[in-house]
């Protein structure tokens, strides 16, 4: 039995230079078990034909969107129908496609009408890689519930070396196996998620706030969502568009996040505390504009926030408890410290002096604690990644009890 027998994958194979590492990427699938389909774009065929797709998936390869189809059925819809949609290589120009929804060739229009999950192996020029609006339609689609494998860095095409180069076909063929292994697995189990940082009034234009994107917590709602998990996202104020198949609260401040949590915590069987909410809040906020000609200084009282995560560690019974420490100095320690006092079942540890691992960035690196002090040590990696990785961790948390 091969790892992926009885699923259906459609290949979306894009224009550029790595097209021949999508070869070996179906030879891969194919004998792993998959029926593959394959869809190209017409620049893909200056690359590589038609001819050799087709006789490695055992199907014909959908390019002209036009052509006359072998069998009645729309082209783009019955190619839709299956477990999981990969493009490799994913090119600049088809990413910023999928970013907004273009649909002008077999591959962007097939993406548009399935609901499977989308696994993406970009490769292209590092210039191109780096370009804000890249990293923006990057990011964009990440928080729609893609799969991001890569690129990689090294020697490319246009021989300089730098972030661009698609990653291996056995690294996205491990990626497909992984997302189509987990799908479903939280169906039946209720989350709740927190995300984003929380702001406190000055006056009506100020705020206190700090840093957080929400990019973690709205990753593991994501990632949750597409696993079958009935998700409640509280959320604080962010620049990020929510995943599809969640529940939004919208909140500003820490007492209307914990007023939010302290209400759907009885009905989950897990929460996973990834906000930032500010600790402390102004004691006498101004409900007029402070002018700045009106005194030589400004100080302002605080006084402390609710500790939603102690008090979400009271209240707990069956449910599992993450909370995450962002920590600058004795990263073990100080999480150690925190998991005891607000009775965590498994606490995400990130120093955020590393580089990729702070604040409104797409990586992270952390180490996971558990109450028998095992410290589990989890390498750079994507978000969306990271993400699953945890709701592994805290399926068999769940299932333990």
């Amino acid at each position: 039995m091969g790892q992926l027998d009885g699923k259906r994958v459609l290949l979306g194979v894009t224009g550029g230079i790595a097209v021949y590492k999508a070869v070996e990427l179906l030879r891969l699938l194919v004998k792993a078990g998959a029926d593959v389909h394959v869809a190209m774009t017409p620049a893909a065929t200056e690359f590589v034909q038609p001819l050799t797709f087709r006789e490695l998936s055992y199907h014909p390869v959908a390019v002209d969107v036009f052509e006359e189809p072998r069998e009645w059925k729309m082209q783009h819809i019955h190619l839709a129908e299956c477990d999981l949609v990969v493009i490799a290589p994913a090119t600049a120009n088809t990413l910023a496609k999928l970013a907004v929804g273009i649909a002008d060739n077999s591959v962007t229009t097939t993406v548009l009408a399935t609901q499977a999950p989308i696994v993406v192996a970009p490769a292209m020029n590092s210039g191109m890689w780096e370009n804000p609006i890249t990293q923006e339609n990057i990011a964009r689609l990440r928080q729609r519930g893609y799969h991001v494998v890569g690129p990689d860095s090294g020697f490319l095409a246009c021989r300089t070396s730098g972030a661009g180069r698609m990653s291996s076909p056995e690294d996205i063929f491990a990626a497909v196996v992984e997302v189509l292994t987990r799908q479903q697995d939280w169906q039946g189990l209720q989350l709740l998620v927190t995300a984003g940082p929380t702001r406190e009034h000055v006056d009506p234009v100020r705020y206190i706030g700090n840093r957080s994107s929400g990019k973690m917590g709205y990753a593991i709602a994501a990632a949750a969502a597409r696993r079958g998990a009935d998700v409640t996202l509280v959320s604080g104020p962010t620049a990020l568009t929510p995943p599809s198949g969640v529940r939004l609260v919208k909140v500003w401040t820490t007492q209307e996040m914990r007023d939010a949590c302290v209400k759907v915590f009885p009905k989950v069987d897990a929460c996973i505390k990834a906000a930032a909410p500010a600790d402390f809040r102004v004691a006498e906020p101004s409900d007029q504009k402070v002018k700045k000609e009106a005194q030589a200084e400004l100080v302002l009282r605080l006084v402390p926030n609710p500790d939603i995560l102690a008090e979400l560690g009271e209240m707990k019974q069956k449910q599992v408890l993450v909370g995450f420490a962002a920590e600058s100095q004795d990263l073990i320690k100080n999480a150690q410290e925190k998991m005891r006092r607000k009775r965590c079942d498994l606490l995400v540890a990130n120093d955020i002096t590393m580089p990729g691992a702070g604040f409104d960035v797409d990586t992270n690196k952390v180490k996971l604690l558990y109450p028998n002090n095992q410290v589990e040590d989890v390498e750079l990696m994507d978000k969306s990644r990271l993400a699953d990785l945890l709701l592994d961790r805290v399926l068999l948390l769940i299932k333990a009890r």
